[in-house]
């Protein structure tokens, strides 16, 4: 693990340094909220996996945690991920080598509880290439207008939509379950009660001047199928009314649920434009809407995967064709992924044993992090350079077999 320099020191975080937890992210992260608003807040931090750095005298200074994401959804499969989160560094102590310290801890702790993968949303894209993670996930964000002609699908009138004010007593269990049954790569599910309590929470100084949540419940005979997040803001100009619904998270099981849900979200009174983030690239609306154009698609960067242990990792997944390949991997962070490894896998099982054999393709960790959910092409990546084939067809059957059939996307910020 990487020294601290001479003054700092590594120490857990319990519960009781809650305080001290907020000031540092209240620098790290600028806020305009009190420090007695950021305490009266949810907390979604699992607390024995809460780390920081003190100076000497004891301020804390820097911090990092992870999520337990034991049922995170990879292609074909599920399995333990380490969600980093809460990474931050005083501005007084940058550039000394703590957050590389941080991140030899969070890889080394994740190790050691059985997670061989690590994902997260970053706040800065630049930063964490460099430790080994990879682009793994892209999420769609549209401004859909009011009323905009939706296509028609059989049995979505047969769906009751109940629209109602979000009460985390009556809705939570709904929410959960639901959220957590979506089998999409990437769609990381919220195992920890913090992170369900926290996620259906709605404190007014988050509202940005907009109502409080609302939720549309979408059922067959009585029985909750699907359901929508959403706020409203109401906005007056000398046309009419230019109201805005903000899409908080969408989850529909097919596409009869989708459409009624897609249909209540752009066709509210007094609105003018329903405002969604974090869809998948291939989600539902993208089809259902005549006039995609029209809503202004955006592609933003959502997850990145950092392979933690190559052969439990690759292992994990299952995979869209056969394949047996050997791959060439190097990783200058964590020396015991560098080596050949070969892969034999297919959508039902998959093995990952180290070899002597001579490499079919030779990449970096970070881009077979990137191609790990199946949303990032290997063949893309070959494309830029960041792959190598060795033996002809190579990369052409292990891009179709790392490949998957929905887009991977993590629906919610952590």
């Amino acid at each position: 693990m990487t020294s601290l320099p001479d003054g700092y020191r590594l120490v857990d975080l319990p519960e009781n340094r809650r305080a001290d937890v907020l000031v540092l992210d209240g620098w790290a992260f600028a806020t305009s909220m009190t420090d007695e608003q950021l305490l009266g807040l949810e907390s979604p931090l699992t607390w024995d996996r809460t780390r920081g750095v003190e100076a000497e005298d004891g301020e804390l200074v820097a911090m990092h945690a992870s999520y337990p994401f034991s049922t995170f959804p990879v292609p074909g499969a599920r399995t333990p991920v380490s969600g980093l989160t809460w990474v931050g560094v005083h501005p007084g102590h940058r550039r000394r080598g703590l957050l590389r310290t941080m991140i030899d801890d969070h890889f080394t702790r994740s190790l050691a509880r059985g997670e061989a993968v690590s994902a997260l949303f970053a706040a800065e894209p630049g930063i964490y290439g460099r430790f080994g993670y990879g682009l793994a996930a892209q999420d769609l964000r549209l401004k859909i207008p009011r009323g905009a002609k939706l296509r028609d699908v059989p049995g979505w009138q047969d769906v009751r939509i109940r629209v109602e004010r979000l009460d985390p007593a009556r809705h939570g269990d709904v929410v959960h379950r639901l959220h957590s049954a979506v089998d999409r790569p990437g769609w990381a599910t919220r195992d920890s009660e913090e992170l369900r309590r926290t996620r259906l929470s709605d404190p007014e100084p988050f509202r940005g001047g907009a109502e409080s949540l609302r939720i549309a419940v979408a059922e067959r005979d009585g029985t909750p199928v699907g359901y929508a997040m959403f706020r409203r803001k109401e906005a007056w100009e000398v046309p009419g009314p230019r109201g805005t619904v903000s899409v908080r998270e969408v989850v529909a099981p097919d596409a009869a649920v989708a459409r009624a849900l897609w249909g209540v979200l752009v066709d509210l009174d007094l609105m003018a434009t329903a405002e969604a983030w974090l869809l998948a690239p291939d989600d539902a609306i993208t089809h259902l809407l005549v006039d995609l154009r029209a809503a202004e698609p955006r592609i933003v960067d959502n997850l990145w995967v950092r392979l933690l242990d190559v052969r439990a990792a690759l292992a994990a997944r299952r995979y869209a064709a056969p394949v047996d390949v050997v791959l060439e991997v190097s990783d200058t962070v964590l020396p015991a992924n560098a080596g050949r490894w070969r892969l034999r896998g297919g959508p039902d099982a998959a093995s990952v044993e180290p070899t002597q054999d001579a490499a079919d393709l030779t990449l970096d960790v970070r881009e077979l992090g990137a191609a790990y959910l199946g949303g990032t092409g290997l063949g893309a990546l070959a494309g830029a350079g960041l792959v190598a084939e060795h033996r002809p067809g190579a990369l052409a059957s292990t891009a179709t077999a790392f490949g998957w059939h929905v887009a991977p996307v993590c629906s919610w910020v952590f």
